[in-house]
């Protein structure tokens, strides 16, 4: 009997709280995309002086980043939908990775611009994969702290980045600058590999997790042989078009931060090497900005307030709070531009958790990472067009210094108020509400 026991296998015990380890996962997926992307910015200042690169130069290879990350969340959003997130982040995730792996083969403006170019495409795929494992995972009550969790790993990796690339640069020099972060992708690999699959077939979660998740996830999913929406008919929707806002009209200001903030400092009279906690305090506080607006969010919703109402007053928040970039052009203190940078970017990461969540509160799940990869394109279109505009007037005025930023500025503060107002007029129960074409909200 002792050795009937011993052969029979023993069942594998659930993971109590399984979909916050499952959003663990999404969290550092993001970290490791964004150290993956913030190298050629933390690296920015010394590329651009060896090999000789104008502002013009440096925005052009983040444009063709951003232009394939524009592309590339469309497309990856629709191949998440159809191939389903374990198989699409695996995908997405192996691809940016290499191309990490292989970017010290570049040579010059034109090799980095093709790799910089790899990069996005691969990299596109995070926020429509991890926007749909969200809706698939979470209850709406704890949909905005989750996003918020995962979405925070773009301010970790920013804060990561430059103590961990400026020292191995320092040291080794670009090519393990490149190589160490994109073998971090393959650690993760491993892990969602083994560990992610749909409540439905999840073999360690617990039987109270997966009903109390299916419960409130139900509507979300599509009935059996159901076609998919057409991305024309999404367009149709005003609620469609408030989610394209909502990223199209704040992220390129998050973007100005993390991609240029470093150049600005030096335009301003800083030097880097004394600047890498003032380049980190943005990212920090965005970090506390999403985990604010999440777990406001979620809380007002428990204390009953309409799940639209709770989103929409985190977004007014938001939308106000960036405002406070503006007073930066007029000092010359680091505490001060530290500071309000601080402020404005708490004030945007608690929208921008929103603008994350609202393809899951809005959408079904045939249509979530669709949703959220056509806002990431608004989002990136609306970057390049910032980038272009950021280069060629930075060069135009490079004698007057950190004045040429000025202008930058004062324009980023005031697009995610305009932004605020366009949410609160397109994200709102319609006709199409009634019809099912929506949730209500």
């Amino acid at each position: 009997m002792a050795l009937n026991r011993q052969s029979s296998p023993s069942p594998r015990r659930p993971i109590a709280h399984l979909r916050w380890w499952i959003c663990g996962l999404l969290f550092a997926s993001t970290v490791i995309n964004y150290i993956d992307r913030q190298t050629f910015s933390v690296l920015g200042p010394y590329l651009k002086q060896g090999y000789h690169w104008t502002n013009t130069d440096y925005a052009f290879l983040w444009i063709g980043f951003r232009a394939a990350y524009t592309i590339g969340q469309t497309l990856c959003g629709r191949l998440m939908d159809r191939i389903g997130t374990r198989r699409g982040l695996s995908l997405t995730v192996l691809g940016y990775s290499l191309v990490s792996i292989l970017t010290p083969l570049a040579r010059g403006f034109y090799g980095f611009g093709a790799f910089r170019f790899l990069l996005g495409a691969g990299e596109s795929g995070n926020w429509p994969g991890a926007t749909k494992a969200v809706s698939e995972w979470f209850p709406k009550r704890e949909r905005g702290l989750a996003t918020a969790l995962f979405d925070s790993g773009s301010s970790i990796g920013g804060i990561i980045a430059p103590y961990l690339i400026l020292p191995i640069y320092l040291r080794w020099g670009r090519g393990p600058a490149f190589i160490i972060p994109g073998l971090l992708g393959f650690f993760w690999l491993m892990a969602w590999r083994r560990s992610y699959h749909t409540p439905q077939q999840h073999p360690r979660i617990g039987e109270s997790e997966r009903q109390m998740i299916l419960a409130d996830t139900r509507d979300l999913h599509p009935e059996e042989g159901r076609p998919r929406t057409p991305w024309a008919s999404l367009l149709k929707l005003p609620q469609a078009w408030g989610t394209i806002v909502a990223k199209g009209l704040t992220d390129p200001v998050w973007f100005f931060v993390t991609d240029w903030f470093p150049t600005y400092l030096v335009a301003k009279g800083f030097a880097l090497q004394s600047s890498k906690f003032a380049i980190a305090v943005p990212f920090i506080a965005s970090d506390l900005g999403n985990f604010f607006g999440g777990a406001t969010s979620d809380y007002l919703i428990k204390r009953g307030w309409s799940l639209g109402a709770a989103r929409k007053a985190l977004v007014v928040f938001g939308g106000f709070g960036v405002l406070l970039l503006i007073p930066t052009v007029f000092t010359f203190k680091l505490w001060a531009i530290t500071g309000l940078f601080a402020l404005a970017t708490f004030s945007y990461a608690a929208f921008s958790t929103i603008a994350n969540v609202l393809p899951s509160d809005l959408f079904k799940s045939e249509s979530v990472a669709s949703v959220s990869g056509m806002s990431g394109t608004g989002a990136g279109i609306g970057t390049i067009i910032a980038f272009l505009l950021i280069g060629h007037f930075s060069d135009a005025h490079q004698a007057a210094g950190g004045h040429a930023f000025d202008a930058i500025v004062v324009v980023a503060g005031m697009i995610p108020f305009l932004a605020m107002i366009l949410v609160l007029l397109l994200v709102r129960n319609t006709r199409a509400t009634e019809e099912g074409l929506v949730r209500r909200i």
